[in-house]
């Protein structure tokens, strides 16, 4: 599971010029899903995710979490995370799940994002092409890979 989390002071998501997910201060999340990933997983980045302490306090520096704030996050879905580049100029998406395996992890980790931030995440539509509209607050964008823990 990849996923590029950016601290934003508001972010919205589109689709077929409907509004179907926005936040104010909080976290963007571009989520992305492949073969490998389990529910484990899931719960492992939701609880890093959450956890991340990259708003600022008082004092200007990143100390605090989005829980902590009590912000909100935006999940959307983004299997061109798992894009390989390693040939040609045409990106191949081999390593990006299909919706039969990928969309229950996404579904669960929506719910485990909630559970774990106290109150429901707003999505994306899976699939969907998508706007997604975002004031990047820093900027500060974290890459997490649950295949690759650093």
């Amino acid at each position: 599971m990849r996923a590029i989390i950016q601290r934003v002071s508001e972010a919205s998501v589109r689709v077929d010029g409907e509004v179907v997910g926005a936040i104010g201060d909080g976290l963007l999340v571009l989520l992305g899903i492949e073969d490998a990933d389990a529910a484990e997983d899931v719960r492992w980045l939701s609880t890093k995710m959450i956890n991340l302490r990259i708003f600022n306090d008082d004092e200007g520096v990143m100390n605090v979490s989005v829980k902590d704030k009590q912000g909100d996050i935006l999940l959307v879905s983004q299997f061109t995370l798992h894009a390989s580049t390693k040939k040609g100029n045409r990106p191949s998406y081999i390593r990006a799940s299909k919706p039969p395996h990928a969309i229950p992890l996404y579904e669960m980790m929506a719910e485990q994002l909630g559970l774990d931030l106290g109150k429901p995440v707003q999505t994306g539509r899976f699939g969907a092409d998508m706007k997604v509209a975002l004031l990047n607050d820093g900027p500060v964008t974290i890459f997490i890979d649950t295949q690759n823990k650093e």
